[in-house]
């Protein structure tokens, strides 16, 4: 496998290993004998853990040496993936799911930068659209083999995983890259205003959108009364249409730039979102998911190319990375309840959280530096 293909599939397991409950949670709540809300706090016990570690997990892996530390953490993280499929206790499985999200935290940023590095500025959106696609497939893929297996046992999901990383820990990796003037990079590089501020527009996004899969489950269950393996269908439409997408979004945040992307972006998201809890009708409800997918890979593919095109490395998209799973694993937390009370009223909160993205961009989003900065 060449290495930078490597690096591109190595995206996936991140979403992959984080969604793979999403279409399951009625079948781990009855095996485990919790409610559908506690089993949907799985999700958050994967989010929370990688999120915050990722916060250092950049700037520790340079420190470290990115190869070894991705390799490392694919080891660990198969480990973890066979004892979650094992575990006879929900607080055991719980454990697992957090540690699958710390082992995690230590490649995602870091296929980042290595991806960024080898990659001309003006082709960066496209490598970070595919990069984005793959985490799309990842996405698209985990409802479906956690779905699918939960039609028998849940646990072959888990195992899937584990055979994943596994092969990702023994494919070939690009050589690191030496530091900038040789100098070990210090956690307080990458904490700068428009990492902040990269960073909390990348969370609320992702809690309001990439981080509803739990929330589109129950609304299929109830509203429609699907089966776990139609419901992981119906889940991957969202994906899908990033996928698809991929090549048109890292090419329009290219040539429209990263502010025109992200304004469009949560824009369409927040109507496509606040759709799901309003409409009765489940083509409309898929065709909307599947929108919200195109909307995420454009303000992820935005977001990175900001973070990446300017002098961040693995430990400021970690640090933005961080931030956007933090606010992806609080909305079971921030949607579950609400759903509860009215569907349209959660979905209703995240479309409207989204909406309050625009002013925040439009006023202070950085401009591009020009070529010749």
């Amino acid at each position: 496998m060449n290495s930078r293909i490597a690096l591109y599939i190595g995206g996936l397991l991140g979403p992959f290993g984080a969604g793979i409950v999403a279409a399951m949670l009625p079948e781990l709540g009855a095996d485990f004998e919790v409610s559908p809300s506690l089993a949907a706090s799985s999700t958050t016990a994967y989010l929370l853990p990688f999120a915050l570690v990722m916060l250092v997990s950049g700037n520790l892996g340079e420190r470290w040496g990115s190869s070894r530390t991705i390799r490392a953490a694919y080891i660990g993280y198969a480990v973890v993936a066979v004892l979650g499929a094992l575990a006879p206790w929900f607080w055991l499985f719980q454990l697992t799911r957090a540690l699958q999200g710390v082992a995690n935290a230590f490649t995602t940023p870091l296929l980042l930068a290595k991806i960024a590095a080898g990659t001309p500025r003006e082709r960066l959106g496209r490598a970070m659209g595919t990069y984005g696609a793959m985490q799309a497939i990842g996405q698209t893929t985990a409802p479906l083999v956690g779905g699918l297996a939960a039609e028998s046992a849940w646990q072959l999901a888990f195992l899937g995983v584990a055979v994943v990383a596994a092969v990702l820990a023994i494919s070939p990796l690009p050589a690191d890259a030496p530091t900038a003037g040789g100098r070990t990079p210090a956690l307080r590089d990458a904490w700068t205003p428009v990492i902040l501020l990269s960073g909390g527009v990348a969370g609320v996004a992702w809690m309001c959108s990439a981080g509803l899969p739990f929330l589109v489950s129950f609304r299929l269950d109830d509203a429609f009364a699907l089966s776990p393996g139609a419901r992981g269908l119906a889940l991957t439409a969202y994906g899908v249409a990033g996928v698809l997408a991929a090549r048109l979004t890292g090419s329009a945040v290219d040539r429209f730039g990263v502010r025109a992307a992200l304004i469009t972006g949560v824009l369409a998201a927040a109507v496509a979102v606040a759709a799901i809890g309003l409409v009765d009708v489940l083509a409309v409800v898929v065709l909307a998911w599947a929108v919200a997918g195109v909307c995420g890979q454009l303000i992820l593919v935005a977001v990175h190319s900001t973070v990446l095109g300017g002098a961040g490395g693995g430990g400021a998209i970690s640090v933005v990375t961080a931030w956007r799973f933090l606010g992806m694993s609080a909305a079971p937390a921030v949607f579950t309840g609400l759903y509860r009370l009215e569907a349209g009223l959660g979905f209703g909160l995240a479309g409207l959280l989204l909406a309050l993205l625009i002013p925040v961009v439009s006023i202070w989003w950085p401009r591009p530096r020009r070529a010749a900065d």
